[in-house]
């Protein structure tokens, strides 16, 4: 009896997940991956700087589903299946230990995302999974109850599976090879960007990092944490993050609207204007210039304290009322446009892709196709930076490769 025959589009995280383990755990169906491109596992390659943020170390999953701005719900239900403890044991039993940071991302302790794709192109060599490259999809349909697929420069492939794990598009035409499916596809906007601001004065902090919360104007939107000033504008995770919860409402506004600052998150208006008042009792012969053992960087205050339209060398003494609400307005609520973004290839991440009500959660298989799966990016999920988003690959990728033939 011939043996049944499984296709996993794309090479990335999720599609070499789902091989290694379908092929593995099946070794009744031949399993053949296939990247469009010449490289494999590209993205696993440069995440991290080069160190792959394997996921995070959060092992709880209401908390972990929260970072998702898309598919919360969706991967309550599927973190059941295959959760990041099962991630860590997965590699760990492969010999490939991971380390948790302060931040609580993880890595491979040999900091080298080599060690991530050693140990998935090792098992593919073990379980012989098929791998085929630079091989570019031009048409797919359902034939009876096999998938043929076409390529440009290859032969024709029939499948009695298929896994999409290409990741997600940028265009919405790009989904075009999945209409056979009459899958719905949300239309896909970018997620983790930094923001452009125009100001050469704040571009002259580069460099500066600081914790602080960033609100966007008119918006519930709202993030704290880490940012670093850059000299296009504002990154740094509490910027990516933000930018991932309010990627639809940023897309609708062409990337152009207003943000409030606040340098100082651990002081509201009340308690800084408190703390300035007595400052200026206790204190008043010293400069301005002092920033009254504020946790924020001496060249931001400086900064700050001109945008205030204050004199660095007044004593605190002098300072005028006008001026004391001057300085905690930029403090608390500093106020910038922005316009456009910036994105990375190893951080950018799409938002949009195949709508999740028409996805099985405990085995990704269509409700729409039988035999057809989803895994990744492709699907509406995305996550916030922090290995959110190849936890996600795992995960779907896992529940995939197990329920075939269910």
């Amino acid at each position: 009896m011939d043996k049944k025959k499984l296709v996993v589009l794309g090479g990335g995280a999720a599609g070499f997940f789902c091989a290694v383990n379908a092929a593995r755990l099946h070794p009744d169906i031949n399993v053949v991956l296939i990247e469009k491109s010449t490289k494999l596992l590209s993205k696993i390659k440069v995440s991290g700087g080069g160190r792959c943020n394997v996921t995070h170390a959060d092992f709880r999953i209401s908390s972990m589903a929260a970072c998702y701005p898309r598919g919360e719900k969706f991967l309550k239900k599927a973190f059941n299946n295959f959760f990041t403890n099962d991630t860590v044991d997965w590699f760990q039993n492969r010999g490939v230990q991971l380390k948790t940071e302060d931040d609580g991302r993880m890595f491979p302790q040999s900091n080298s995302s080599q060690t991530i794709i050693d140990c998935l192109l090792d098992e593919a060599a073990k379980y012989n999974v098929e791998v085929i490259t630079s091989a570019r999809l031009t048409t797919c349909h359902k034939r009876n109850n096999n998938f043929v697929l076409e390529f440009e420069n290859k032969p024709q492939i029939v499948s009695d599976y298929l896994v999409i794990a290409t990741g997600g598009f940028p265009l919405l035409k790009q989904y075009s090879f999945l209409e056979f499916s009459k899958h719905s596809i949300v239309k896909p906007v970018p997620s983790l960007f930094t923001f452009n601001i125009q100001n050469k004065e704040l571009a002259s902090l580069m460099g500066v990092s600081v914790n602080a919360q960033i609100k966007i104007a008119g918006t519930k939107f709202l993030s704290s944490g880490s940012i670093l000033i850059t000299h296009w504008g504002l990154s740094g995770p509490a910027i990516l993050k933000l930018s991932a919860f309010a990627a639809i409402y940023l897309a609708e506004q062409d990337y152009n609207y207003k943000i409030f600052v606040n340098w100082l998150p651990d002081y509201n208006e009340q308690t800084l204007r408190q703390k300035i008042l007595a400052y200026k009792i206790s204190c008043g012969a010293k400069r301005v210039s002092n920033k009254m053992e504020l946790n924020i960087p001496g060249r931001l205050w400086d900064y700050l304290i001109i945008k205030a339209n204050t004199n660095p060398e007044r004593r605190w003494a002098d300072l005028k009322s006008s001026e004391i609400n001057s300085l905690i307005k930029h403090l608390n609520a500093d106020e910038y446009f922005v316009k456009g973004k910036t994105t990375f290839k190893e951080e950018f991440v799409t938002a949009g892709g195949i709508s999740l009500n028409e996805v099985d959660h405990n085995t990704m298989e269509s409700k729409l196709v039988k035999g057809l799966y989803f895994a990744g990016e492709i699907l509406n999920i995305d996550g916030i930076t922090g290995g959110y988003n190849f936890q996600n690959a795992w995960t779907t990728g896992y529940i995939a490769a197990k329920s075939l033939k269910q």
